[in-house]
């Protein structure tokens, strides 16, 4: 493993409620280093999400700090937090996310035309062909399976090279098989790129194919500790 890419210092998250305050996320710490992998389990409304979105930096936490490719996300604003995203982090969520307006090979350009990258097209060709969807460039998202929509948004999250890749539930709306080739590919991508990976998912078989795994109950981490 590499150096540090990721660190939680005392994170926590609480927000006003009808009868005071309500903690979401109870303090936390974690470190994960570069190509390492980490899966957070648990029940619906345990905080995972909430967790994810801080580590990510879409939120900030109550207490506490994240350190993100050597950037500290509670002492930047929110345009200066997303600079940092569109550098750092890559995302694929339970719903796709694509553009319903481009095709598969123009979804995946995007974040690499962001980055002003001469190349997009040539290596969205690339990733495309990677996730077995050479033949597909010109569809778009309604002309694709539900697998497919998430291998193109596979090959779009990895196309700005990013140091941490976000997956909220990557297999939650996909068939059993369908979901076991989404998962090899995820992995076999964070292998070769050196990716950190952070995964939410409900998947028991998910989850252990990660290096680390932590459990959430009601906003707390389960024993045993990770660091």
């Amino acid at each position: 493993m590499g150096a540090s890419i990721l660190t939680a210092r005392n994170l926590s998250k609480a927000v006003p409620g009808t009868e005071g305050e309500l903690t979401i996320l109870h303090p936390l710490s974690l470190e994960l280093a570069a190509g390492d992998s980490l899966a957070i389990v648990g029940a619906s409304g345990s905080g995972k999400s909430t967790l994810l979105g801080l580590l990510a930096g879409l939120d900030l936490p109550s207490t506490g700090e994240v350190s993100l490719a050597g950037h500290g996300l509670a002492s930047l604003d929110e345009d200066r937090r997303a600079q940092v995203r569109a550098e750092h982090v890559g995302f694929v969520f339970q719903s796709f996310q694509l553009l319903d307006s481009l095709n598969a090979l123009e979804n995946v350009m995007l974040p690499m035309e962001l980055h002003g990258r001469a190349d997009a097209r040539e290596q969205a060709r690339l990733l495309l062909g990677r996730v077995g969807l050479g033949h597909r460039l010109g569809h778009w998202p309604r002309q694709l399976s539900g697998g497919e929509q998430q291998r193109v948004a596979i090959a779009r999250a990895f196309a700005a090279e990013p140091s941490v890749l976000f997956a909220d539930e990557p297999t939650g709306n996909l068939d059993s098989q369908t979901g076991e080739r989404i998962s090899d590919l995820l992995f076999e991508l964070n292998r070769e790129r050196g990716t950190t990976l952070v995964l939410v998912t409900h998947d028991e078989r998910l989850a252990q194919r990660c290096r680390r795994q932590i459990r959430l109950d009601a906003g707390r981490l389960v024993p045993p500790l990770e660091p």
